[in-house]
């Protein structure tokens, strides 16, 4: 199974807080907000919510295709993930742009503030997946994450039109966009992936209620944080699936991006749907144990070990049989 992988490529400026936000912020005072935080730490790390997932299904050996655009300055990023399994003969360079930057803080709740530069991201709507199916042989399914919202529907559009199965995955988008676009990103996907906040955020937006959004996905995947994955098919059981026991919590950025990146590798091997979530869950868990979104290293012994000790000795047998 062939997957391609759209959606930003960043470098992430991650700094920790040790305070709260919440007793920096008066409530009646949030129309005039104007604060500074003085930060403990500083990491840049390489991101963007396509490189993350495309990082762990490498890592896992499920061969992705990235597909996004970066400035001149990605050459070590591209040498990076091309050591880490990525195929990255599908990103388009800009001659004009820096690479997309996320700024973020972390306070000592794990609350985030961020802000995020698009810089060449604003070129994704200029790449053509037909022309990436052309280059690999063919596409299985796209899954189309945040990204120029431009290049979203495009590629959401095009993959109706020729007939390429996608994944809708608006994450950081959805907060900009209205129903309209909400609805034209979602008709037709087969996976329908968002935390438990954007689920509400959805059905609110678009005015649809849970059974109808099931009416026009075929998969509805909802990250419910420590409690793990909840998924959805219309006229079949719910699949709830929990997560690993951490050792650590040290960083929560690019963890839904982790979840993903094991549940495509699943999707790949052709496991059951509630294997491929237990992957995923298990590949979260790596993420937020680390500082940084690509700084954890997936071993295969030391995997599969807690993987057995989470879900068991017959779910580890079906995982170990394709890891690489």
């Amino acid at each position: 199974m062939r997957i391609a992988v759209s959606g930003s490529i960043a470098n992430d400026h991650l700094m920790t807080f040790p305070g709260r936000f919440a007793d920096q912020l008066i409530g009646d005072q949030l129309h005039t907000v104007s604060l500074s935080f003085l930060v403990d730490t500083l990491e840049v790390r390489r991101g963007g919510v396509a490189a993350n997932i495309c990082f762990g299904m490498g890592q896992l050996g499920a061969s992705p295709i990235l597909v996004g655009a970066a400035g001149q300055d990605f050459e070590e990023y591209r040498a990076w993930l091309d050591r880490h399994g990525v195929d990255t003969g599908s990103v388009r360079i800009s001659d004009l742009l820096h690479t997309a930057r996320f700024v973020c803080t972390t306070d000592a709740d794990h609350n985030q503030i961020g802000s995020f530069y698009t810089g060449a991201m604003s070129e994704a709507r200029l790449i053509e997946l037909q022309a990436v199916a052309d280059r690999v042989g063919a596409l299985d399914l796209v899954h189309i994450g945040a990204d120029d919202p431009e290049a979203m529907l495009r590629h959401t559009e095009e993959c109706r039109t020729r007939g390429i199965p996608f994944a809708a995955d608006y994450s950081q988008q959805l907060a900009r966009m209205g129903g309209d676009e909400i609805r034209a990103l979602t008709e037709g996907a087969a996976l329908l992936f968002h935390n438990e906040y954007e689920k509400s955020l959805i059905e609110t937006k678009t005015g649809w209620s849970p059974a109808d959004v099931l009416a026009r996905v075929g998969t509805r995947v909802t990250t419910l944080g420590a409690r793990g994955v909840r998924i959805e098919r219309a006229g079949e059981p719910d699949i709830e699936v929990g997560c690993p026991q951490e050792h650590a919590k040290a960083d929560p950025t690019g963890v839904g991006d982790g979840f993903r990146a094991g549940f495509l590798a699943g999707l790949v091997w052709g496991v059951p749907l509630e294997r491929a979530a237990q992957i995923g869950c298990m590949v979260a868990t790596l993420v937020i144990e680390t500082v940084g979104t690509q700084e954890y290293t997936l071993r295969r012994d030391s995997y599969i070990e807690r993987f057995t000790k989470a879900y068991g000795e017959e779910a580890a047998a079906e995982v170990v049989a394709h890891f690489g």
